[in-house]
């Protein structure tokens, strides 16, 4: 099966300025999702959809492919992902190399462990799902607010953590990856359609980086798991 790996990589941005080129636990933001994406034992073809010329460069020197500056049609704040990466697919198609399936990274979640994406690809493959979505683990201890608040779990029978079975955990949706059979992006649009599966991810790779503060964190976890994400062993 062949899979493309697209990386998107706007040159824009409100809450960090510039936040995909800056430098984080020694490298820019971009390239840890870059270099993750090399290491992984599956036969990704890595391509980097950017506007921007410097991210491009930046890019291209980490080893990805940057077959394109994307238009600016498609570099809006409000453009939604879903474009940006049938727009990839559709190069790929004019090259004769269209892909079987997709996989979606996200250069603002850059915390993925080393085997993180391999196995991703081998769940996809042994469950057969049409899509699969990135998640972390959250415990039903939620509540939504309105008139009168309700819990999501309840509140007379409240369990300990230690008791939660698998079944009894919320999952949010980290935005770091998404791996997706081709045809849902022209049959329905959507990076997550027919069967979907979740792929359960370490809470700590659940890192979105939208604030400084985001960066912080990122930076803290990248120093920390620098050799697990270099392929090395995981540090205790």
């Amino acid at each position: 099966m062949s899979i493309l790996c697209v990386i998107p990589v706007r040159g824009g941005s409100k809450g960090v300025p510039r936040k995909n080129l800056r430098v984080v636990a020694g490298k820019p933001l971009v390239v840890w999702t870059i270099e993750q994406a090399l290491a992984a034992r599956a036969d990704l073809d890595i391509l980097v959809s950017t506007d921007d010329p410097e991210i491009a460069e930046v890019a291209k020197d980490a080893g990805a492919d940057v077959p394109f500056l994307r238009p600016s049609t498609l570099a809006r704040d409000e453009t939604p992902t879903e474009p940006v990466v049938r727009h990839a697919i559709g190069v790929r198609v004019e090259q004769g190399r269209r892909p079987d399936a997709v996989m979606l990274l996200q250069a603002t979640s850059p915390v993925r462990f080393a085997g993180t994406l391999d196995r991703a690809v081998e769940q996809f493959h042994a469950t057969g799902v049409d899509s699969l979505v990135g998640v972390v683990p959250q415990t039903p201890f939620l509540w939504m607010m309105g008139a009168e608040p309700v819990a999501a779990y309840e509140p007379s029978r409240r369990p300990r953590r230690q008791d939660l079975a698998p079944e009894d955990y919320a999952y949010r949706e980290t935005g770091s990856l998404y791996l997706t059979k081709t045809s849902l992006y022209s049959e329905c649009g959507s990076r997550l359609g027919g069967r979907i599966g979740l792929f359960v991810m370490d809470e700590r790779e659940g890192v979105d980086v939208d604030t400084e503060l985001d960066l912080l964190i990122a930076e803290q976890h990248l120093d920390w798991f620098r050799c697990e994400l270099d392929g090395g062993e995981r540090a205790s």
